[in-house]
């Protein structure tokens, strides 16, 4: 490896592909969300290609609107990695769970679990969106407000970290002649008496093989930011113009350094959706041919949405009406601005029609990039060395033809320019990550003591994460 930085990848799994029509090019896509083997087989090719982990997306709640359209995510992510950990050997395995609903003790222990599992390889992706169908699951009448959003997650956070800390390896001393397991005496018991959770005592699962599983964290908000800055070991993140990667960067690498912390063990991984050929113009023709099965009309409806227009508002091969779009964003939803700030910001850039910003409208706003494997690998290589991102989170068209392309074409040429690993480092995912091994009870948790962090994490807006 050079000694310039080396590049972080994930990929973003669905079975069908992240391209809403991905389902409508595959023999079987009825059973698809559901086919362990579909996974097994996209795992395996990741991991054939030294993918750093499998993120699996997931929302708290029944279907969400996306699923009446295209397939989603139907399997439990956490029984989903536990299955795949036993195929795999070295890939990391992120989970997604909320901490809005459900107690953090039930997570700390199954994401601990994981961990054992699969010897050192699990993640836990922490979100806190709470989508209508989330409070109907779960039966709450009301939106939490950002505030109570945001201290419920800190406890939440807490009280989950101490308790991977509760129960260290040495505690099991197994002494037979003196009819002793575990030592209680050598155990970390928390007491936090919170204003959302309450938990006390120690885990029943020993600390894990990486001190503590992976913390991912997903957002853009001012409020997301300090949160992933103060907890988390990466975060996934949507920028698609440079600029804003950079400030963004910059942004959560300084919070990092404000709460103590070494800035490069938080990593930032924005989504990237790569779209390859051999040359530009077959790239260029695969996405062509994907683009003309979408619903065009339904993704229309979504962009008026997020812009908070009426579709009529949009015909589909004129320029976009920035003056009534200007003139409406006091009336955007809460939760769609940090979408329509992405895609304007693009649009404008690329003087995009309003087909073309529906067209451009993937994978929830993350960037599209379609080229060569040379081309995606200079642009992932620029971005990381402008202080853009520290690695990517790979969104794949169609699985698993366009995760084999990335396997074959675009990681050796990332390899080639001496900027990605040509085997794993280590046999935990901190690290292939290269983040430090996290000893329990040290910097990335608060004390066991109760006491909550300040209000420097304070909310002020409801803008939801990205997943």
């Amino acid at each position: 490896m050079s000694e310039k930085k080396a590049i972080r990848l994930g990929v973003n799994v669905l079975a069908s592909g992240r391209h809403d029509a991905a389902w409508k090019t595959l023999p079987n896509p009825a059973t698809i969300s559901t086919d362990i083997d579909e996974f097994v087989k996209i795992a395996q090719v990741a991991e054939r290609g030294l993918i750093d982990a499998l993120f699996l997306a997931d929302g708290p709640g029944g279907l969400v609107p996306e699923a009446y359209s295209r397939p989603w995510r139907a399997l439990d992510p956490l029984t989903l990695h536990a299955a795949l950990s036993q195929v795999t050997q070295h890939i990391g395995l992120v989970v997604t769970t909320t901490t809005l609903f459900g107690h953090p003790y039930t997570v700390a222990r199954q994401i601990a679990s994981l961990d054992h599992i699969s010897k050192g390889r699990a993640a836990w992706n922490i979100i806190t969106s709470q989508a209508p169908v989330a409070q109907a699951a779960y039966g709450v009448d009301h939106a939490f407000g950002q505030e109570d959003r945001y201290q419920r997650a800190r406890e939440f956070v807490q009280i989950v970290t101490g308790l991977w800390d509760s129960f260290p390896g040495e505690a099991v001393i197994a002494d037979a002649q003196r009819n002793v397991f575990v030592d209680k005496q050598l155990l970390r018991p928390i007491d936090v008496q919170g204003t959302h959770f309450r938990s006390a005592g120690a885990l029943s699962t020993p600390v894990s093989p990486q001190g503590r599983p992976v913390i991912f964290q997903a957002g853009q908000s001012e409020d997301s930011k300090a949160f992933g800055a103060r907890w988390a070991d990466a975060l996934f993140t949507g920028q698609r113009i440079l600029e804003n990667g950079q400030k963004f960067y910059a942004d959560v690498k300084a919070l990092a350094r404000g709460f103590g912390r070494n800035p490069d063990q938080l990593l930032v991984m924005p989504g990237l959706f790569p779209i390859l050929g051999s040359t530009e113009a077959e790239a260029n023709r695969r996405k062509d041919e994907l683009d003309e099965q979408l619903d065009h009309e339904g993704l229309r409806r979504e962009l008026a949405r997020h812009l908070a227009l009426d579709p009529d508002d949009l015909p589909f091969d004129q320029p976009l009406p920035y003056d009534k779009i200007d003139a409406a964003e006091p009336n955007v939803p809460i939760a769609s601005r940090w979408h329509r700030r992405e895609i304007l910001n693009e649009a404008r850039l690329r003087n995009w029609t309003v087909r073309q910003a529906v067209r451009g409208n993937l994978v929830g706003g993350h960037r599209v990039i379609v080229g060569t494997p040379e081309q995606v690998a200079q642009d992932i290589i620029h971005w990381i060395d402008q202080q853009g991102a520290d690695g990517f989170n790979l969104n794949i068209d169609v699985q698993t033809s366009g995760l084999e392309d990335v396997v074959n074409h675009l990681i050796p040429e990332l390899q080639k320019a001496g900027r990605y690993r040509r085997e794993y480092e280590g046999s935990t995912l901190r690290e292939n990550l290269g983040l430090a091994h996290a000893n329990a009870g040290g910097t990335s948790a608060s004390s066991n003591t109760g006491a909550f962090p300040d209000s420097s994490e304070s909310a002020r807006s409801t803008e939801p994460v990205a997943t």
